[in-house]
């Protein structure tokens, strides 16, 4: 199974599985129970955050498993608590040390906080350039930066994003951010792949999934998947994290994927906040 999952190339060099494994609002008590599952039946990509308070329990987890580091993939993202470039390399150590890792394989600026430390996320950026320049964090990225955030960094800094983490799905394809991603050689990745589940009712999708024979929530992350994005669904259910994990071995047609794309809403389908406005900085 683990096999049937695509790697995709990275502007870096180095490649990323396609489909991940995401721990958002798991709580710790119930991480490495969940991760073990999602490696065990095939995943080999596990997104976490600081913000989320299970890194040390992914770690666990990934070293339970029996498998060699080298074979998972690991991301997590910077507290939004630590933009500072001394805070940021404070951070970034306290991250590896709760995975007891060396190195991570992909690490992201979590959100942009324009309206906070001056606007300046351009400092800590170049604070992840350091992190991926002494091998620390293979790859570097962004999450929620929107066309103007991108293109500041273009302008003021040298090293490209690898990633930039977003909320999509089919109510909210935020095609202007994923566009910029294509012309500039950024992948997206998707969170809220399912809109919080909201999308697994609509008539639409559920007509889908009859047609071809599968659960809504495998033909939503079917057509992120056939729309080039990396997507990690997240579930503490053993069956649902194995189902999800099944969405290689079958295709949906131009007119079905037409059909879900045809579902966005714009602005008014974001179900998370805007990130030209979000504030949040941890207590």
């Amino acid at each position: 199974m683990a096999n049937a999952i695509p790697d995709i190339s990275l502007n870096d060099g180095n490649t990323i599985p396609q489909l991940g494994f995401g721990v958002f609002q798991i709580d710790p008590k119930d991480t490495v129970a969940a991760v073990r599952k999602a490696l065990e039946v095939g995943y080999r990509h596990i997104d976490t955050a600081e913000m989320y308070g299970n890194e040390a329990e992914v770690g666990r987890a990934i070293r339970e498993s029996g498998l060699d580091r080298d074979e998972v993939f690991v991301t997590s993202k910077l507290n939004n608590g630590f933009h500072r470039p001394d805070d940021a390399r404070k951070a970034f150590e306290s991250t590896l040390a709760a995975l007891k890792m060396d190195y991570i394989d992909l690490f992201l600026i979590h959100w942009p906080l324009p309206t906070l430390y001056d606007g300046d996320f351009v400092s800590t950026w170049k604070a992840l350039e350091e992190f991926q320049h002494d091998g620390r964090a293979r790859s570097i990225g962004v999450s929620n930066f929107q066309v103007a955030h991108l293109e500041r960094l273009a302008a003021e800094s040298e090293v490209a994003p690898a990633v930039n983490q977003v909320e999509v799905h089919p109510y909210f394809g935020n095609e202007e951010v994923r566009a910029y991603g294509r012309a500039h050689n950024i992948l997206t990745e998707a969170w809220s792949p399912i809109a919080q589940g909201k999308v697994l009712d609509d008539p639409t999708v559920v007509d889908v999934a009859e047609q071809v024979g599968r659960t809504p929530a495998q033909v939503v992350l079917r057509w992120h998947v056939q729309r080039g994005d990396i997507v990690f669904p997240k579930s503490t259910t053993p069956q649902r994290i194995e189902e999800n994990l099944r969405i290689f071995d079958f295709e949906l047609d131009d007119t079905a994927m037409e059909r879900i794309t045809g579902l966005d809403r714009g602005e008014a389908g974001r179900q998370g906040p805007n990130p030209d406005t979000f504030d949040y900085v941890p207590a």
